[in-house]
């Protein structure tokens, strides 16, 4: 979850597989990668010597590149410690947790403990909807938040009529202290409102009206029955200002509204009338200016990092909006559904944060994803991937794990995502680039979780970590 300060039994004898049993390699189009790798690059060359009898350059040789050693899979005295240390971790949390780790250059399934049963992702879900996030949008894609005039210009800058603010579903945007205070960056109404000075408005005979209709009026998700959710640490609207509050005006658009006129009034811009929620006639109304959000890139990272409710549940609706039926959870849960379909994975979607207990997936599927997100993995994907692998938290630096693992040989060397409810703990992300996991752990304690985690994560990164 996202603080905001403006806001606000035993288990069986582990069954070990070998790399013949349990869940299998994920498979697919990308297969695993194996091989020899790239080749090394020749190097720059130097000045040409004498020309030969053509005229031409005599060519010098080229070196030869020396091959990249082809990888090898663990021998069997390491994967036995492996599993033993992986096994004796997962022991104390009960039955109720499964665990899936390959080796992304040779396939080499590490360790499988129940990888295809589907578990609660909790905000490992995350993963789904941002990894559709980018490759729908694209990584420099905007979310668009315009003003619409209906009505006409006369002397002296007086306009007669209203302008409409219509919300894109950007959630960044605010005013200036709360986004600078929560992330850093983000779309402000100071800047909106000087845009729509730069049009030469002085005075506006009408009112500011705001728009949330790209999206449906639910605040919450599935979780709260699309009541308002304490956990989002805000309201869902398509034109959420400061994460959808709505003060004393009924609604976030008109709240939006209000500020924005309040933005137009403070810097010398006459508004008459009263703010308040209403529709864009988009036939008749004119666009007058549009302000654009963070790049989809940043807005990934605000998300990832922090494990942000509020964004992901935000994005999803953009994603309904844009390539589904509508600006609905459910409709963008159907993209994100279909976009997995795509990749041969069938984890059950039901929001995007990862806040309900209907959201389903084993940690095959996750790992799968993973490897596909890698380089080796699926080409069309590689770079996605990049975006998300430097969208996670580090293990001991930034986000939801910054507290976690110090010292250790996963510290500043695994990207992962968590993922926390009342009883469900989960990890998922890759260490040194070579290993992809994920632990999922349901009906647990989640302290004791998180310990399993830490040790299970720890173990793979020690793989890395030369003996010699």
């Amino acid at each position: 979850m996202l603080a905001l300060t403006a806001c606000l039994a035993t288990i069986p004898a582990v069954a070990v597989a070998a790399s013949t049993g349990g869940a299998t390699a994920p498979t697919g189009s990308s297969g695993s990668t194996g091989g020899t790798g790239h080749t090394g690059t020749t190097g720059t060359t130097g000045p040409t010597g004498k020309t030969g009898p053509t005229g031409k350059p005599t060519p010098k040789p080229r070196p030869v590149p020396t091959p990249k050693p082809k990888p090898v899979q663990l021998p069997i005295s390491v994967m036995t410690h492996l599993r033993s240390v992986m096994g004796k971790a997962l022991q104390p949390l009960g039955g109720h947790s499964s665990a899936y780790a390959i080796d992304l250059d040779t396939g080499q399934v590490l360790y499988d403990y129940d990888a295809t049963v589907a578990r609660n992702p909790a905000s490992v879900e995350k993963l789904y909807t941002l990894t559709t996030a980018l490759a729908k949008f694209g990584p420099n894609a905007t979310l668009q938040t315009t003003v619409y005039a209906e009505g006409h210009f006369e002397s002296g800058g007086l306009f007669v009529g209203n302008l409409y603010l219509r919300g894109g579903g950007d959630p960044t945007f605010g005013d200036l202290a709360f986004d600078k205070h929560n992330y850093g960056t983000g779309t402000t109404v100071t800047a909106l409102a000087r845009l729509i000075q730069q049009t030469g408005i002085r005075k506006v005979k009408g009112s500011i009206i705001g728009d949330e209709s790209y999206f449906d009026s639910r605040r919450g998700g599935p979780a709260t029955n699309y009541a308002v959710d304490s956990n989002l640490v805000g309201q869902l609207s398509a034109l959420a200002f400061n994460r959808g509050e709505q003060g004393s005006t009924g609604s976030p658009a008109a709240y939006a509204a209000f500020q924005l006129a309040g933005a137009l009034r403070h810097d010398g811009v006459v508004v008459t009338g009263r703010s308040k929620a209403g529709l864009t006639d988009l036939f008749t109304a004119k666009k007058l200016v549009a302000i654009n959000s963070p790049p989809m890139s940043t807005l990934v990272r605000l998300t990832a990092v922090p494990s942000d409710d509020f964004f992901a549940e935000m994005l999803l609706k953009a994603l309904g909006a844009r390539f589904g039926a509508g600006g609905t959870t459910a409709d963008g849960a159907a993209v994100v559904t279909s976009y997995l379909a795509g990749l041969h994975l069938r984890p059950t979607i039901v929001d995007g944060s990862g806040l309900s207990r209907g959201d389903r997936t084993s940690p095959l599927d996750v790992v799968t994803l993973l490897r596909d997100l890698s380089p080796g993995g699926t080409p069309s994907l590689e770079s996605i991937g990049v975006e998300l692998a430097g969208s996670l938290p580090i293990v001991s630096e930034t986000g939801t794990l910054e507290f976690r693992m110090h010292h250790t040989a996963a510290s500043g060397h695994c990207d992962a995502k968590t993922g926390t409810l009342s009883d469900v703990s989960d990890l998922a992300g890759w260490c040194n680039s070579t290993y992809a996991f994920a632990f999922l752990m349901d009906d647990v304690n989640v302290w004791d979780a998180e310990n399993a985690q830490d040790a299970l994560t720890v173990a793979l990164a020690k793989l890395s970590v030369p003996t010699g």
